[in-house]
């Protein structure tokens, strides 16, 4: 029961990932669904809801134009919330400079597109489940529909057909922006293609040839793959026959892929004007948005010019209840929007006003993305909520007179109410959005270092608990690496060594203290919190009125300049002082001393935790340096031979040319040389020779003392690093694979990828940064 609705909501959220158009999403299945479904003797409301709201699933599954439409908004909004936050910052705390890690970022499309794959799905799921509990409830409402055919081949065949052409093309889209081998626009453009791909074939259906096109684009897609994997494809290389040859290949197989490419496009565009019919409805699409976003950013440029965005904001403060009242009000607000306006008018009109104001709130410190999700699921229902839902205009304009408007009405009801419980699971666990975006950019070839500051608390959070389950094996990699020999190293890289393993040693002690520093200010802030929500309300209330005063003052300043009367604004301003000495009055008694107390606790923990970095930096810094210069050292006996001769040539380069051949085999030496690790003391000895025997007043005497001097380095190098690439290098290596993924994390390029889903789960809840405004 309620098998085949079930199977039109899977249809609607394979047309949303397709075309992300819900307009051709619900009247195509208006036009080929909806007739089955009441052949079934499906409820006319069960039949037409479904249809209506898997149409709407367009809307938030990805790829979708509402979710473009916010990204570009959120963006710059976002830039506007980051101005707030620090000017909010500064009035709290007079710091003109707001830390990295209470900043903001800005949201692209890409972002939104994986944040909003997880509630779309969500929304799907409880389609699902709502239909088959009707089904089971009500019987007669979504009756089983038998199949009447044979399970044969053929049947496999059509199912193949149908449903694995659009899941690889959907797949390949929206992996390949997750896994981030394509931006947004490359994966548009691969999927138009695909989608153009599909139509030639489907034009085609049952003729000769009609898959041809799609054959030769696999086949060239297949060799290209192959040869991309074993051979180096690119013209600026070609040094053989060969690569010639491969170059050669590589054309023909994109001539033959354009082929197939080409042959698909002129079937869209010569059968029915397909292809004609869809680029024009886009360019019509593209013109109608670009159109409204600017009227949009002409109205909002008004609205703010006219002090509108300061009402508003000062609306919103006013509520009580904190940044979830002030939430609730403006989803509230655009659900409302919904009945009689578009989501593109809610988009480009309504967010640009509110969300700043949202963002800048540091009591929630919500995404960008998530933010956008929420407002993207919002706006699904302005599509099914009457009187002026556009689903229901298109379902209307296809369905059966049979079927009455009321009965879409009711039928949209229930999914209504499905799609605002979607809504608010999305709220309450905004890791189902902020998850997949905080993955895919840690695990990115672009992915930040450990050591970036926004990704601190989190990295550590996930560090203490890893020293909790490893902390014996870390101490005795740590005690083992102590017992190496390191009598024989230069001066400096002992005493580094030495003191990189003392440090190592302290990390455990620094992380007691760091829980202990935290502890104690987790304990105080619940005394602490309510005092400072009073007073920093008290505090921006009266800094408002303060704004108020001085706007008034400029005014009586430039009208007493042309003898107008200023009595008015002298009563208003006096007024306004006396309002702001009685909120200055209200601020509580012990607001200054609990704001020192709890500075105090915040500054212990800063101050713990920052020592704690700095220790795990010199625990780990000196190995690489050190396992380098080790490995180098048969880099630097390369070059023997070469030094060598450097004595025999400076100490008889007496004429001009031998003076110039002295100089140029000292240069060749500096060269290699300088890319050599830890040879830059060697490199200086021999430079200071060259100058020295290449001056305006050469010194042949002086060259040789600073050659010899170099030599002299250079023979000690060689000796310690050969004695320690077989006596210190094995153990070095075994302490810095025991340590790196630990105490050398900051220093380390990238996360791994556990540690990168680790990290992207703590960093997809939203974490309350008031305290420190």
């Amino acid at each position: 029961p309620g098998g085949l609705g079930i199977a039109v909501v899977f249809v609607g959220a394979l047309l949303a990932a397709t075309t992300g158009i819900v307009g051709a999403t619900v009247i195509a299945m208006g036009l080929i669904s909806l007739p089955v479904m009441m052949r079934a003797k499906y409820d006319a409301p069960l039949a037409t809801g479904t249809i209506a709201a898997s149409g709407t699933l367009g809307q938030i599954i990805p790829p979708s134009i509402v979710l473009i439409i916010l990204a570009d908004q959120l963006s710059s909004a976002t830039d506007r919330a980051a101005t707030i936050r620090k000017a909010e910052f500064k009035d709290a705390t007079g710091s003109f400079s707001l830390p990295t890690e209470f900043d903001l970022t800005s949201t692209s499309a890409g972002e939104m597109f994986l944040g909003a794959l997880i509630p779309g799905l969500i929304l799907v799921g409880l389609y699902m489940v709502y239909i088959l509990f009707v089904a089971l409830v009500k019987k007669d409402s979504a009756p089983p529909v038998p199949f009447e055919g044979k399970y044969d081949l053929s049947f496999f065949k059509r199912v193949f057909l149908v449903l694995v052409p659009p899941l690889v093309l959907i797949f390949t889209v929206l992996g390949s922006i997750i896994l981030g081998i394509a931006t947004v626009n490359q994966a548009g453009a691969i999927g138009a293609v695909g989608a153009m791909v599909m139509a030639g074939y489907r034009l085609k259906e049952g003729e000769k040839h009609a898959f041809t096109p799609l054959l030769l684009i696999l086949l060239s897609l297949a060799i290209l793959g192959w040869m991309v994997t074993h051979f180096d494809i690119n013209v600026k290389s070609i040094k053989t026959t060969e690569d010639g040859i491969v170059i050669a290949v590589a054309i023909m197989v994109v001539v033959v892929f354009l082929t197939g490419l080409f042959w698909s496009g002129w079937r869209a565009h010569k059968i029915e004007g397909t292809l004609n019919y869809v680029m024009v409805e886009t360019a019509k699409t593209t013109s109608l948005v670009f159109i409204i976003l600017l009227g949009a950013a002409m109205l909002t440029a008004a609205f703010r010019a006219f002090g509108g965005e300061e009402l508003v904001k000062d609306f919103l403060a006013g509520l009580p209840g904190g940044f979830a009242t002030k939430f609730i009000v403006v989803m509230a607000v655009i659900f409302l929007l919904g009945f009689f306006l578009d989501f593109i008018e809610i988009a480009v009109v309504v967010v640009p006003i509110i969300a700043p104001i949202l963002l800048a709130d540091p009591s929630a410190n919500i995404t960008g993305v998530w933010l956008g999700v929420m407002i993207g699921v919002n706006m699904q229902t302005s599509f099914l909520t009457p009187p002026f839902g556009f689903a229901l205009f298109y379902l209307r304009g296809v369905a059966s007179k049979a079927i009455t408007t009321i009965q879409m009405y009711k039928g949209v009801i229930p999914f209504i109410i499905l799609q605002l419980i979607g809504l608010a699971i999305v709220g309450f666990y905004p890791s189902l959005v902020n998850y997949l975006p905080n993955r895919v950019n840690l695990t990115a070839d672009t992915a930040p270092p450990p050591i970036n500051p926004r990704l601190q608390v989190c990295v550590e959070e996930y560090l203490f608990a890893d020293y909790d389950r490893n902390s014996d094996r870390l101490r005795s990699a740590i005690a083992q690496a102590r017992t190496l020999d390191t009598s024989y190293l230069p001066e400096k890289h002992k005493g580094t060594l030495s003191a990189s393993f003392g440090s190592a040693g302290k990390t455990f002690d620094l992380v007691a203290a760091t829980r202990n520093a935290d502890a104690a200010l987790q304990s105080y802030i619940p005394e602490y919190r309510p005092i400072h929500i009073e007073s920093r309300n008290i505090q921006t209330r009266a800094r408002r009125i303060g704004v108020k005063i001085k706007d008034l003052e400029k005014e009586a300043r430039r009208l007493s300049r042309n003898n107008n009367d200023t009595s008015s604004i002298s009563s208003k301003i006096a007024e306004l002082k006396a309002e702001k000495a009685e909120y200055d009055a209200q601020v509580p008694a012990g607001w200054k001393s609990a704001r020192a107390k709890y500075l105090e606790l915040a500054g212990a923990e800063s101050k713990a935790r920052r020592a704690y970095r700095s220790n795990v930096d010199a625990a780990y810094e000196p190995l690489p340096v050190l396992r380098k210069e080790i490995s180098d050292g048969t880099k630097l006996a390369a070059l023997g031979n070469q030094v060598d001769k450097l004595e025999g040539m400076v100490g008889s380069a007496h004429s001009k040319a031998a003076k110039t051949e002295a100089i140029a085999a000292v240069r060749k030496i500096e060269k290699a040389l300088g890319k050599i690790a830890g040879a830059s003391d060697i490199r200086s000895k021999i430079s200071r020779a060259r100058r020295s025997l290449s001056g305006r007043n050469p010194d042949p005497r002086k060259s040789l003392r600073e050659l010899q001097a170099g030599l002299s380095l250079y023979r000690s190098e060689i000796n310690w690093r050969k004695r320690a690439a077989d006596e210190l290098l094995p153990g070095l290596i075994v302490y810095d694979d025991a340590i790196k993924n630990s105490i050398g994390l900051r220093q380390q390029e990238r996360l791994t990828s556990e540690q990168a889903a680790e990290i992207a789960v703590c960093q997809s809840f939203h974490r309350d940064i008031s305290l420190n405004f």
